[in-house]
């Protein structure tokens, strides 16, 4: 088989093929070889085998001494992620999930007891030990305690989150459980506070309704005129929102204005956001006097600078985001919950507070993505290095270059942007395109298009 590479957030392979038993237990025993002893959090989301996974890691790591916690239930990410910082004596936490990809895959995610995505040097250094089979642990007994992790995390969201805002000024809410892990979590600390919402798609199913579970609107049905709908992807780390007249609401924009809210209620610190993060973000935080840091894509970046420096926020354009006083995880339930509060903290409409950032920033960005998919890294690295040499690129000239991961263009117009990335966990390259006309997004993939096309 293939060497055991983890991506951008993980391992992840098709059930029965890449992902197995076999893979699985190199994978959990690199880990326990890793951490050496401790106690060791084990979760899992609705997909295929995901519970039999987690209990046959839960019996590996035992029998080697390891004292295991085991989620008696589904579980989102972000949870498991606040019981891995927050339990005493924990090593780490294992969560068996394939987040957003199609049912036919399974993952598996280590979380050390930071709370947050395993940075490339410890998965480096389990990645080294699976393949050069250095595996010292010795059998001893060790324990299996089966737990609810629900109850710490609904602790900590009640004093970060205001629901009395919320409660006293209600908002119209529409919440997609897309079949995902925020089921009986997101609905349940709603139902306990008594904010009255619309509920669908409230039960576990490992095919998720035969779609993506993903928060994007193709997949977000569930819709009406003068509601908000929430729904977050299979294991619950990122969300997605539709504004009260139907329409999608880009990720960026929500950064965007949870950055200019929490600044305005008196949170100090950061902004920490990824390359392909909107232009947007820069220049309301420039106005806010918010400090930027921008990390490569992937919220194992934005978590590791989290833990560095006094944050405000931490977010990507993909849907995840956290705070400074949360984990350094991103958390879509957590998000979801933000959001309404700061619709009832302001009293006013997502779509009122979309126009508002636009005309704060003083200019409205479009973004669009093309993704190509080749045959080999060599071709990969060839396009990037052939692009990294140019001076032009779709007829205007290339004003900067960043190369925090791939390579990033600025052209002379000042408002359009390529970032240039390979994929962490698909043969893909992948085109990021902003700019303040459409037109010009249009104009661009066309270019791309045509300019990879001659190159492969």
């Amino acid at each position: 088989m293939n060497k055991i590479k983890f991506g951008t957030d993980g391992y992840r392979g098709i059930i029965g093929k890449d992902f197995n038993d076999d893979v699985v237990r190199k994978i959990v025993l690199g880990i326990g070889e890793y951490l050496k002893t401790g106690t060791v959090i084990i979760g899992y989301d609705p997909r295929r085998k995901a519970d039999y996974y987690a209990k046959m890691s839960a019996e590996i790591l035992s029998s080697f001494g390891f004292d295991v916690l085991l989620s008696n239930r589904v579980v989102p990410t972000p949870v498991i992620a606040y019981a891995s910082k927050t339990i005493k004596n924990s090593s780490g936490a294992i969560m068996f999930t394939a987040s957003h990809n199609p049912s036919a895959y399974l993952g598996i995610k280590f979380i050390p007891n930071y709370g947050g995505p395993a940075t490339t040097d410890i998965t480096t250094e389990i990645e080294n030990i699976i393949e050069n089979k250095t595996f010292t642990l010795e059998k001893k007994e060790g324990t299996i305690l089966k737990k609810d992790f629900s109850f710490d995390y609904f602790l900590h969201i009640n004093k970060i989150i205001d629901f009395e805002v919320i409660k006293n000024n209600p908002k119209k809410i529409i919440y997609d459980g897309l079949f995902s892990s925020s089921v009986r979590y997101f609905d349940t600390l709603l139902k306990s506070k008594g904010i009255e919402f619309e509920i669908y798609n409230n039960k576990y199913d490992p095919d998720f309704g035969g779609f993506l579970p993903e928060p994007k609107k193709e997949f977000m049905k569930n819709t009406k005129e003068g509601y908000i709908t929430l729904a977050n992807d299979g294991d619950a780390d990122r969300y997605g929102v539709i504004d009260e007249s139907g329409n999608y609401v880009s990720p960026n924009l929500v950064l965007a204005m949870l950055l200019k809210y929490l600044k305005e209620k008196g949170r100090e610190g950061v902004v920490v956001k990824t390359v392909g993060v909107s232009e947007i973000v820069d220049i309301v935080a420039k106005k806010l006097n918010i400090e930027i840091i921008q990390t490569p894509v992937g919220f194992k970046w934005i978590g590791q600078a989290m833990r560095m420096n006094k944050t405000i926020i931490g977010g990507e354009d993909s849907g995840g985001l956290s705070t400074g006083e949360h984990i350094s995880e991103k958390d879509g339930i957590y998000a979801n919950l933000l959001i309404m509060e700061m619709l009832s903290s302001t009293n006013k409409t997502l779509v009122e507070l979309q126009k508002e950032i636009i005309e704060f920033a003083g200019v409205e960005f479009f973004q669009d993505r093309v993704d190509i998919e080749l045959n080999s890294k060599e071709k990969m690295d060839e396009i990037i290095d052939r692009i990294d040499r140019e001076e032009s690129f779709i007829n205007q000239k290339i004003t900067n270059k960043v190369k925090i991961d791939g390579i990033k263009l600025y052209l002379e117009d000042g408002y359009s942007k390529i970032l240039i990335r390979k994929s962490g966990t698909e043969p893909l390259l992948r085109f990021y395109i902003e700019s303040n006309s459409k037109s010009e997004i249009q104009s661009i993939k066309d270019f791309i298009e045509g300019y990879v096309y001659i190159l492969k």
